[in-house]
């Protein structure tokens, strides 16, 4: 469907079309479920997983996508085999407050919307998985009688989870500390069935192997940098400053710049130093890593825990409600993790913490372990298997 279009539209191109009449699967009705959330790619990927796994499990669940058009969902969406529309939405705009009347307005107007979509078919439920793109479908879901569920990525929940937790059939958590800061109703089930990730292979590459394949020495201890796809300027340039005055002995680095400055640093590659604007996939990378310096993102953090890797989080300052250093506190509290503000990242600090985890493998396999007790690799699959036990009866 076209940005906000009337069902029946003609999709973008690579997004399935809408069917203008009930939809059938295998000769029964299908099940229509809305998927809200995005803005950013933490709210908008777990909502695709879960969506796939729901799927894989039962092929009569029909996948409809609610995202906003200024949102990183106008370039993913249209990529992927799912059906969408595009809505007017806009966040609450806390520094500059007289522009609000733009949330009002897209927000009123998404609603009518909304009802025009559900023409061609109520959905059984909607799922919001955060972000400002995720509350119009909610409130749409709640006004009309319409089951709604919540997964929360970060350990501190964002204004949408809050807000729609008291009347949400039940939700979901990438992290457990998030229930602290939640008061759903009486009966509502929590879990913490973690982040929806790609997990880990049954058989991943051993470290040896790995580090074959990036052409690195197999006893070399081996430091993965990344800032995600857009990359990150202070660890990049702290990392940069470490590179240039000498690593410590044994120590090779992967490291991810980010498409962006990736110009910036390509030089930096070295005997012992392989730098890469973006690591997709990431799955050698992570095989061969002893441990990683990232931002605390709860996507990454889900995968550095399925991989039992140990790392330094450096969260990003600016992040909403701080979300990332809330991560960072709670990933490190539970051991896998040592948490490394921005305001702290030196070449110095860097070099001293890489030195201490490397001379201390009881401690260092002890943040492994920690990490394993947090991982959540078939949070997809589990959260799809509670969805369908949620589902209304046809």
């Amino acid at each position: 469907m076209k940005d906000g279009g009337a069902p029946g539209g003609v999709a973008p191109s690579g997004a399935t079309p809408v069917a203008t009449g009930p939809a059938m699967v295998a000769g029964r009705p299908s099940m229509r479920v809305y998927f809200a959330g995005g803005g950013t790619g933490g709210h908008l990927y777990p909502g695709l997983a879960i969506a796939r796994a729901l799927v894989r499990a039962e092929s009569g669940v029909q996948p409809f996508f609610i995202g906003a058009k200024r949102g990183i969902e106008r370039d993913i969406l249209p990529t992927t085999e799912f059906p969408f529309s595009l809505l007017d939405l806009h966040p609450l705009y806390r520094r500059t407050p007289w522009n609000n009347w733009r949330t009002l307005s897209g927000g009123i107007a998404s609603l009518r919307a909304l009802d025009r979509i559900a023409a061609d078919g109520m959905p059984r439920m909607v799922v919001g998985t955060g972000g400002y793109a995720a509350g119009m479908a909610l409130a749409w879901g709640k006004l009309h009688g319409v089951p709604t569920v919540l997964h929360e990525p970060d350990s501190h929940p964002g204004l949408t989870t809050r807000v729609f937790s008291r009347g949400a059939d039940a939700i979901y958590l990438g992290f457990p500390e998030a229930e602290l800061s939640l008061r759903p109703r009486n009966g509502t089930p929590v879990l913490a069935l973690g982040c929806p990730i790609e997990p880990p292979p049954a058989e991943p590459l051993d470290r040896a192997a790995a580090r074959a394949m990036w052409d690195l020495p197999a006893d070399s201890f081996v430091v993965l940098v990344t800032g995600g796809s857009q990359g990150a300027r202070a660890l990049n340039d702290a990392v940069a400053a470490w590179c240039s005055r000498g690593l410590p002995h044994g120590v090779a680095v992967i490291w991810a710049t980010g498409r962006a400055t990736a110009a910036a640093y390509v030089d930096r590659e070295s005997r012992m130093v392989r730098v890469r604007p973006y690591l997709a996939p990431i799955t050698d990378a992570y095989a061969a890593a002893d441990m990683a310096v990232t931002r605390a993102g709860a996507m990454t953090i889900a995968e550095l825990c399925a991989w039992r890797i140990p790392s330094v989080l450096v969260p990003l300052p600016t992040a909403a409600q701080d979300h990332q250093t809330h991560n960072a506190r709670a990933t490190a509290a539970s051991g896998a993790a040592v948490h490394l503000p921005q305001s702290e990242l030196t070449p110095d600090a860097l070099d001293a913490t890489v030195r201490e985890l490397m001379r201390m493998p009881v401690a260092l396999e002890s943040m492994r372990n920690a990490a394993g007790r947090r991982a959540r690799p078939a949070a997809a699959a589990d959260i799809a298997r509670s969805l369908l036990a949620l589902l209304p009866p046809r």
